[in-house]
């Protein structure tokens, strides 16, 4: 036992309670968003119709560049499935290890980033709840593919999978505000070049697999946008005001 708490006091930041402390953080939002999605899934007509207003709003300002997002990886089995698998582990999975990379080795960033992720998915929950929507993959007449299930090689309708997932969660896209919160801060506290031009280039693609996918529209993907810089504005609003005030002076 005092191996174990000695090993905690060298390898871990605050050691091991304040580790057990974020585990509980993080296993008690996913609760949360299970009882969202418990939520949404009682008015499926609803989240269909919500769906159809976004398809209308889309073909009003333009075209629906989901589709040619589809399109374009139809053709790659390869391509479906890496598309597939960024939809898939890029919540849950990359959040979960970019978030214990950060504990560890950039702690001084962690708690604003935990706090960043956290109140952004706390306004997606409720835009869940409130706004139900079926994603694109919903509404084959319009011409949007199921590459999860043709192509992707991952059956969303397994056990595991389904307990995850939402099936009405598309508006906002929390894989955009989750992408965009990753990529701007690993880019911030990475030390190589070549680390902080990835990262940047991480939100782009997961918005890229999201649509390609079939899971978000692209208003689905600016909402999740939105939510991040509205998270942030929570988070970061006291240190912006803090350095602001002195070149005001």
């Amino acid at each position: 036992m005092t191996a174990f708490v000695a090993a905690g006091r060298r390898h871990l930041p605050r050691g091991w309670l304040d580790l057990g402390r974020q585990v509980a953080i993080w296993f008690g939002f996913l609760g949360l968003y299970q009882i969202a999605r418990g939520v949404a899934d009682r008015n499926p007509t609803r989240a269909f119709e919500n769906g159809l207003g976004v398809i209308r709003i889309e073909e009003r300002v333009g075209d629906l560049f989901e589709l040619t997002a589809a399109n374009l990886i139809t053709s790659s089995r390869f391509l479906s499935f890496l598309v597939s698998w960024t939809y898939w582990n890029s919540e849950f999975t990359v959040v979960g290890l970019v978030l214990l990379f950060v504990y560890l080795r950039r702690h001084e960033h962690f708690y604003r980033f935990r706090n960043w992720i956290l109140v952004a998915n706390l306004i997606g929950l409720v835009g869940y709840v409130v706004v139900p929507t079926a994603p694109p993959r919903m509404f084959p007449t319009f011409g949007f593919p199921d590459t999860l299930r043709d192509f992707g090689g991952l059956n969303h309708g397994s056990g595991l999978v389904q307990l995850a997932s939402n099936p009405y969660a598309a508006m906002p896209s929390l894989h955009a505000a989750d992408a965009l919160i990753v990529g701007i801060t690993l880019s911030y506290i990475s030390r190589r070049w070549w680390s902080k031009t990835l990262w940047l280039l991480w939100p782009a693609w997961v918005w890229f697999a999201v649509m390609a996918s079939g899971n978000h529209f692209w208003l689905d993907i600016l909402a999740g946008i939105v939510v991040a810089i509205l998270a942030a504005g929570v988070v970061y609003r006291r240190p912006l005001v803090r350095r602001l005030r002195p070149a005001r002076t």
